[in-house]
Protein backbone atom coordinates (compact mmCIF):
# COMPACT_ATOMS: atom_id res chain seq x y z
CA UNK A 1 0.00 0.00 0.00
CA UNK A 2 1.10 3.47 -1.05
CA UNK A 3 1.94 5.96 1.92
CA UNK A 4 0.81 9.12 1.76
CA UNK A 5 3.93 11.81 1.46
CA UNK A 6 4.64 13.49 5.17
CA UNK A 7 6.00 17.01 4.23
CA UNK A 8 7.05 17.84 7.79
CA UNK A 9 10.18 18.22 8.60
CA UNK A 10 12.34 16.16 10.71
CA UNK A 11 14.57 16.52 13.84
CA UNK A 12 15.76 14.19 16.23
CA UNK A 13 18.28 14.64 18.85
CA UNK A 14 21.56 13.25 19.81
CA UNK A 15 20.99 9.63 21.82
CA UNK A 16 24.74 8.18 20.98
CA UNK A 17 27.51 7.41 22.72
CA UNK A 18 31.41 9.26 22.52
CA UNK A 19 31.23 12.16 20.56
CA UNK A 20 28.23 13.96 19.67
CA UNK A 21 27.87 13.55 15.67
CA UNK A 22 25.03 15.28 14.06
CA UNK A 23 23.90 14.51 10.49
CA UNK A 24 22.44 18.01 8.38
CA UNK A 25 20.14 16.35 5.23
CA UNK A 26 18.48 17.98 2.12
CA UNK A 27 15.82 16.18 -0.04
CA UNK A 28 15.49 16.91 -3.47
CA UNK A 29 14.33 19.60 -6.40
CA UNK A 30 10.29 19.91 -6.20
CA UNK A 31 10.52 16.92 -3.88
CA UNK A 32 9.99 16.87 0.37
CA UNK A 33 11.33 14.96 3.33
CA UNK A 34 9.49 12.13 2.92
CA UNK A 35 11.82 10.92 0.01
CA UNK A 36 14.69 10.85 2.58
CA UNK A 37 12.43 10.55 5.96
CA UNK A 38 13.35 6.57 6.11
CA UNK A 39 17.12 7.59 6.13
CA UNK A 40 16.69 9.96 8.58
CA UNK A 41 15.10 7.77 10.78
CA UNK A 42 17.93 5.25 10.32
CA UNK A 43 20.14 7.90 11.26
CA UNK A 44 18.39 9.16 14.16
CA UNK A 45 18.07 5.44 15.43
CA UNK A 46 21.66 5.13 15.15
CA UNK A 47 22.13 7.85 17.90
CA UNK A 48 22.78 10.69 15.60
CA UNK A 49 21.36 14.16 15.82
CA UNK A 50 19.39 14.61 12.73
CA UNK A 51 18.19 18.11 10.94
CA UNK A 52 16.09 17.23 7.81
CA UNK A 53 14.12 21.31 7.07
CA UNK A 54 11.40 21.23 4.33
CA UNK A 55 13.40 23.56 1.81
CA UNK A 56 11.51 26.91 0.98
CA UNK A 57 8.45 26.38 -1.89
CA UNK A 58 8.24 22.68 -1.53
CA UNK A 59 5.35 20.79 0.20
CA UNK A 60 3.08 23.57 -0.81
CA UNK A 61 2.51 24.12 -4.47
CA UNK A 62 4.66 24.05 -7.59
CA UNK A 63 3.38 27.80 -7.94
CA UNK A 64 4.82 28.92 -4.69
CA UNK A 65 8.42 27.11 -5.44
CA UNK A 66 8.22 29.52 -8.80
CA UNK A 67 8.26 32.28 -6.69
CA UNK A 68 11.47 30.96 -4.65
CA UNK A 69 15.25 31.92 -5.18
CA UNK A 70 17.99 28.64 -4.89
CA UNK A 71 19.53 30.94 -2.12
CA UNK A 72 16.45 30.35 0.09
CA UNK A 73 17.26 25.80 -0.40
CA UNK A 74 20.64 26.87 0.31
CA UNK A 75 19.70 28.97 3.49
CA UNK A 76 17.35 26.35 4.99
CA UNK A 77 20.20 24.10 4.76
CA UNK A 78 22.63 26.31 6.22
CA UNK A 79 20.35 27.17 9.30
CA UNK A 80 20.13 23.40 10.24
CA UNK A 81 23.63 23.03 9.60
CA UNK A 82 24.23 25.90 12.33
CA UNK A 83 21.92 23.99 14.89
CA UNK A 84 23.40 21.05 14.98
CA UNK A 85 27.01 22.37 14.94
CA UNK A 86 26.11 24.20 17.68
CA UNK A 87 25.39 21.28 19.83
CA UNK A 88 27.19 18.49 18.43
CA UNK A 89 30.89 17.71 18.09
CA UNK A 90 30.92 17.00 14.68
CA UNK A 91 28.36 17.28 11.61
CA UNK A 92 28.07 15.94 8.51
CA UNK A 93 26.21 16.86 5.44
CA UNK A 94 23.86 14.55 3.44
CA UNK A 95 21.41 14.36 0.56
CA UNK A 96 19.29 13.09 -2.18
CA UNK A 97 19.64 14.42 -5.96
CA UNK A 98 19.57 18.07 -5.54
CA UNK A 99 19.91 17.81 -1.93
CA UNK A 100 22.86 16.65 -2.66
CA UNK A 101 24.08 19.48 -4.32
CA UNK A 102 23.22 21.07 -1.18
CA UNK A 103 24.89 18.80 0.95
CA UNK A 104 27.92 19.35 -0.96
CA UNK A 105 27.74 23.14 -0.87
CA UNK A 106 27.68 22.89 2.80
CA UNK A 107 30.68 20.74 2.54
CA UNK A 108 32.74 23.54 0.41
CA UNK A 109 31.40 26.26 3.28
CA UNK A 110 31.35 24.69 6.30
CA UNK A 111 34.27 22.67 8.26
CA UNK A 112 31.80 19.34 7.93
CA UNK A 113 33.97 15.97 9.32
CA UNK A 114 31.89 14.32 5.74
CA UNK A 115 29.56 14.80 2.91
CA UNK A 116 27.33 11.40 2.13
CA UNK A 117 24.84 12.47 -1.03
CA UNK A 118 22.52 9.64 -3.12
CA UNK A 119 22.26 10.70 -7.06
CA UNK A 120 23.57 14.25 -6.39
CA UNK A 121 22.84 16.66 -9.39
CA UNK A 122 25.58 18.93 -10.68
CA UNK A 123 24.93 19.48 -14.56
CA UNK A 124 21.71 20.03 -16.48
CA UNK A 125 22.29 18.52 -19.67
CA UNK A 126 18.76 18.50 -21.26
CA UNK A 127 18.89 20.91 -24.29
CA UNK A 128 15.73 22.74 -22.97
CA UNK A 129 18.30 24.26 -20.02
CA UNK A 130 20.36 26.12 -22.67
CA UNK A 131 17.41 28.32 -22.74
CA UNK A 132 15.42 27.63 -19.35
CA UNK A 133 16.22 31.75 -18.48
CA UNK A 134 13.70 33.03 -21.66
CA UNK A 135 11.59 29.73 -20.95
CA UNK A 136 9.91 30.53 -17.77
CA UNK A 137 8.67 33.33 -19.08
CA UNK A 138 6.78 31.21 -22.16
CA UNK A 139 6.46 28.09 -20.37
CA UNK A 140 5.15 28.30 -16.75
CA UNK A 141 5.84 24.69 -15.92
CA UNK A 142 6.38 21.16 -17.40
CA UNK A 143 5.60 17.09 -16.43
CA UNK A 144 6.97 16.29 -13.55
CA UNK A 145 10.60 14.63 -12.79
CA UNK A 146 9.34 12.96 -9.90
CA UNK A 147 8.73 9.34 -8.90
CA UNK A 148 11.73 7.89 -10.83
CA UNK A 149 11.40 4.49 -8.45
CA UNK A 150 11.93 0.98 -9.61
CA UNK A 151 10.06 -0.30 -6.26
CA UNK A 152 6.19 -0.48 -6.59
CA UNK A 153 4.18 1.28 -4.30
CA UNK A 154 6.73 4.75 -3.39
CA UNK A 155 5.48 8.13 -3.82
CA UNK A 156 8.17 10.82 -2.76
CA UNK A 157 5.82 13.20 -2.38
CA UNK A 158 7.18 15.51 -5.54
CA UNK A 159 4.80 18.04 -7.35
CA UNK A 160 2.98 17.05 -10.43
CA UNK A 161 4.20 20.00 -12.59
CA UNK A 162 8.00 21.63 -12.76
CA UNK A 163 7.78 25.02 -12.39
CA UNK A 164 10.05 26.61 -14.93
CA UNK A 165 11.54 29.21 -13.02
CA UNK A 166 12.69 27.08 -10.26
CA UNK A 167 14.37 24.95 -12.90
CA UNK A 168 16.11 28.42 -13.77
CA UNK A 169 17.34 28.66 -10.02
CA UNK A 170 18.36 25.28 -10.07
CA UNK A 171 20.91 25.67 -12.91
CA UNK A 172 21.84 29.22 -11.46
CA UNK A 173 22.94 26.98 -8.50
CA UNK A 174 24.38 24.27 -10.09
CA UNK A 175 27.05 26.83 -11.97
CA UNK A 176 27.54 28.54 -8.17
CA UNK A 177 28.44 25.52 -6.46
CA UNK A 178 30.75 24.26 -8.99
CA UNK A 179 32.88 26.71 -8.66
CA UNK A 180 33.30 25.92 -4.93
CA UNK A 181 33.33 21.90 -4.98
CA UNK A 182 37.73 21.99 -4.65
CA UNK A 183 37.37 23.79 -1.07
CA UNK A 184 35.91 20.15 -0.17
CA UNK A 185 38.02 18.39 2.12
CA UNK A 186 36.40 16.05 3.76
CA UNK A 187 35.87 12.90 2.71
CA UNK A 188 32.61 12.28 0.25
CA UNK A 189 30.37 9.14 -0.06
CA UNK A 190 28.43 8.78 -3.23
CA UNK A 191 25.48 6.12 -3.82
CA UNK A 192 24.90 5.94 -7.52
CA UNK A 193 22.13 3.74 -9.38
CA UNK A 194 23.07 2.54 -12.79
CA UNK A 195 19.94 3.55 -13.95
CA UNK A 196 18.77 7.18 -13.09
CA UNK A 197 16.42 9.30 -15.61
CA UNK A 198 16.44 12.18 -13.53
CA UNK A 199 20.44 12.48 -13.19
CA UNK A 200 22.85 11.78 -15.85
CA UNK A 201 25.98 10.11 -14.90
CA UNK A 202 27.79 13.38 -16.23
CA UNK A 203 27.18 14.73 -12.25
CA UNK A 204 28.83 12.19 -10.77
CA UNK A 205 32.00 13.11 -13.48
CA UNK A 206 31.64 16.89 -13.05
CA UNK A 207 31.80 16.03 -9.35
CA UNK A 208 34.81 13.66 -9.31
CA UNK A 209 36.70 15.85 -11.69
CA UNK A 210 36.38 18.78 -9.38
CA UNK A 211 36.33 17.51 -5.92
CA UNK A 212 39.65 16.93 -4.33
CA UNK A 213 39.05 14.92 -1.36
CA UNK A 214 38.64 11.64 -1.29
CA UNK A 215 35.24 10.48 -3.20
CA UNK A 216 34.04 6.85 -2.71
CA UNK A 217 31.28 5.52 -5.14
CA UNK A 218 29.06 3.08 -3.96
CA UNK A 219 26.78 1.59 -7.28
CA UNK A 220 23.41 0.72 -6.54
CA UNK A 221 22.07 -2.20 -9.16
CA UNK A 222 18.75 -2.14 -7.99
CA UNK A 223 17.06 1.50 -8.06
CA UNK A 224 16.79 4.09 -9.83
CA UNK A 225 16.63 8.07 -8.94
CA UNK A 226 15.56 8.16 -5.94
CA UNK A 227 16.97 5.38 -4.30
CA UNK A 228 16.20 6.42 -0.46
CA UNK A 229 12.65 4.89 -1.24
CA UNK A 230 13.79 2.15 -3.47
CA UNK A 231 15.42 -1.49 -3.31
CA UNK A 232 18.88 -0.36 -2.24
CA UNK A 233 17.89 1.97 0.81
CA UNK A 234 18.69 -0.53 3.54
CA UNK A 235 22.14 -0.74 2.00
CA UNK A 236 22.42 3.35 1.91
CA UNK A 237 21.40 3.60 5.01
CA UNK A 238 23.94 0.91 6.60
CA UNK A 239 26.60 2.39 4.00
CA UNK A 240 26.00 5.85 5.94
CA UNK A 241 26.50 4.53 9.41
CA UNK A 242 29.81 2.67 8.09
CA UNK A 243 30.78 6.24 6.41
CA UNK A 244 30.32 8.07 9.43
CA UNK A 245 31.96 5.71 11.49
CA UNK A 246 35.00 4.96 9.65
CA UNK A 247 35.08 8.62 8.77
CA UNK A 248 35.62 9.44 12.72
CA UNK A 249 37.80 6.55 13.44
CA UNK A 250 40.02 7.86 10.96
CA UNK A 251 40.22 11.21 11.99
CA UNK A 252 42.07 10.09 15.22
CA UNK A 253 41.63 14.03 16.51
CA UNK A 254 43.38 15.21 14.01
CA UNK A 255 41.39 17.00 11.75
CA UNK A 256 39.69 20.26 11.64
CA UNK A 257 37.26 21.20 14.31
CA UNK A 258 33.57 22.72 14.06
CA UNK A 259 35.61 25.95 15.30
CA UNK A 260 37.37 25.66 12.04
CA UNK A 261 37.12 29.25 10.14
CA UNK A 262 36.13 28.54 6.28
CA UNK A 263 34.42 31.15 4.46
CA UNK A 264 30.47 30.75 3.99
CA UNK A 265 30.13 31.49 0.68
CA UNK A 266 26.40 33.35 0.68
CA UNK A 267 25.49 34.77 -2.25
Amino acid sequence: MKMLPDFSPFRSPWSGSGPRVGVVMSHGFTGSPHSVRPWAEHLAASGFAVSLPLLPGHGTTWQDMATRSWHEWHQAVDEAYLELAAECDYVFAAGLSMGGTLALRIAATRPVAGTIVVNPGMVLDDPRALVVAALKYVVKSTPAIANDILKPDQDEGAYARTPVAAAHQLKKMYKDTAALLPRIDAPVRVFRSTVDNVVSNASLKFLQARVQAPVDITYLHNSHHVATLDNDAPEIFAGTVEFIQKTLAMRDGNGPSLEKDKADEQA
